[in-house]
C-alpha cells in the first residue's frame, strides 16, 4: 500500500477514536465509531484477496449494522428525554444501545463476526481489529456502565467466556484462536463491568498489551497456523520462548501478567456476595486454559535439539524490533506493579 494513503487511514483511526473519546453528545460519538469502521476497510483490502474482501464486507455489515443499532437508540432517548448527552439514557435506548456496543466489541452471542474477519486479514490488520478498535466502543461502554442492566451483562459476560474457551479448543488457525481469546477476556471484562468499573479498565488495559505483544511476535515469526509456530525455535528462539510464556500469561497464570486482573475480579465478586457467579466463571474459564495449554505444549515439544529435518542454518532477525520486546516484556511481567497501576 502507498505510503501515503496508509498513513491518512492511520490518522483515520486516531482521529475517530480521539472524537469518540472526546464527546459528550451522541451525534459526535456515533460519527467518531463511524470514521473508525471506514478507516479500516481499506486496511483489511490492501492484499487483494478473496477472503480478506469477505472479510471486510462481513465487518462492514456487521459495524453499520450496530452503528445504526447506536443512532436509533441515541434518537429513541432524545425523543424520550429530550437531551443527547451521553449519560442521560432512558431504559429502552440502554437496552438497545448495549446490544450495540456488544455487538461492535464481538461478545457473544454477537459474536460471530469475530473469528471470520479475523482469520481473513492479515496479522497487523489483525492487531489493530482486536486492540485499537476496540477502544472506542468500550469507553462508551464505560461511560454508560451506571446505566447498564445488570442481569444483561452478566449474561453476556459468561456466554462470551464459555464461547471464548468452547470455540478456541478446535482451532489450528492462530487468528481464530486469537479471536476466541479476544472475546472470553471482553467477556471478563463485561461481567465485572456493573460491579467496579474502575476493574473494568484495568482489565482492558491489560487485554491490549497482552493481545499487542501477542500479534506482534507472530508477525516477526509470520506465524498464521499451529503447525508454522512449531517450526519457529529454529529461527527466533528467545521470541518463541516469549510468545510461550505470553500465552500463559492470557491463560492468566500466576505469576504473569494475565493472572492479575482474574484474581481481583475474583475477589471483586466475592467481596459482592457474587460467589456463585465466580465459581461458575472460574470453571468456564478452565476452557480457554486448555487451549492455551495446548498451544504451549506444542511449542514446548519442538524446543532445542527437536529441530526439524532441514538444511537451513539457524537464522536470526537482522532487523530490531524494539516495541515488540516492550510489548512482551510488559505483557510478562507487570504482575508486581498492579498496585501501583490501581493507585495511578
Amino acid at each position: 500500500m502507498n505510503p501515503l494513503a496508509l498513513t491518512i487511514f492511520l490518522l483515520s483511526l486516531a482521529i475517530g477514536t480521539t472524537i469518540t473519546l472526546s464527546s459528550f453528545h451522541w451525534m459526535l460519538a456515533w460519527v467518531g465509531l463511524e470514521i473508525n469502521t471506514l478507516a479500516i476497510i481499506p486496511l483489511m483490502t490492501k492484499t487483494p484477496h478473496p477472503r480478506a474482501i469477505e472479510a471486510a464486507t462481513k465487518y462492514f455489515l456487521t459495524q453499520a449494522a450496530a452503528s445504526a443499532l447506536i443512532l436509533f437508540s441515541s434518537l429513541i432517548n432524545a425523543w424520550q428525554t429530550g437531551e443527547w448527552n451521553i449519560n442521560s439514557l432512558s431504559d429502552l435506548p440502554v437496552t438497545t444501545f448495549s446490544i450495540a456496543i456488544m455487538m461492535k466489541l464481538g461478545l457473544a452471542p454477537l459474536h460471530f463476526w469475530m473469528p471470520e474477519v479475523l482469520q481473513g486479514i492479515s496479522l497487523p490488520t489483525g492487531l489493530i481489529l482486536s486492540t485499537w478498535q476496540k477502544i472506542a466502543p468500550m469507553t462508551l461502554l464505560l461511560h454508560t456502565s451506571p446505566l447498564l442492566n445488570l442481569n444483561l451483562t452478566i449474561t453476556l459476560g459468561l456466554t462470551s467466556i464459555l464461547i471464548g474457551g468452547w470455540g478456541g479448543i478446535g482451532q489450528t488457525q492462530l487468528r481464530k484462536i486469537m479471536a476466541f481469546s479476544s472475546i472470553g477476556h471482553l467477556g471478563w471484562i463485561v461481567v465485572i463491568l456493573k460491579f467496579s468499573p474502575q476493574l473494568s479498565f484495568f482489565n482492558f488495559i491489560l487485554y491490549i498489551i497482552m493481545t499487542a505483544a501477542m500479534f506482534m511476535s507472530l508477525t516477526v515469526m509470520s506465524a498464521t497456523k499451529m503447525s508454522q509456530i512449531s517450526t519457529s525455535w529454529s529461527k527466533t528462539p528467545a521470541l518463541s520462548a516469549s510468545t510461550m510464556l505470553i500465552m500463559l500469561s492470557l491463560a492468566g497464570l500466576p505469576p504473569l501478567t494475565g493472572f492479575a486482573p482474574k484474581l481481583l475480579i475474583i475477589l471483586e465478586l466475592v467481596k459482592q456476595d457474587a460467589i456463585l457467579l465466580a465459581t461458575v466463571i472460574m470453571f468456564i474459564s478452565l476452557l480457554a486454559l486448555f487451549f492455551y495449554l495446548r498451544l504451549t505444549y506444542i511449542i514446548a515439544l519442538t524446543l532445542s535439539p527437536n529441530t526439524p529435518d532441514s538444511l537451513l542454518i539457524w537464522r536470526t532477525t537482522p532487523k530490531s524490533y524494539s516495541l515488540t520486546a516492550v510489548m512482551n516484556t510488559l505483557a510478562l511481567t507487570l504482575l508486581p506493579l498492579t498496585p501501583t497501576i490501581l493507585f495511578l
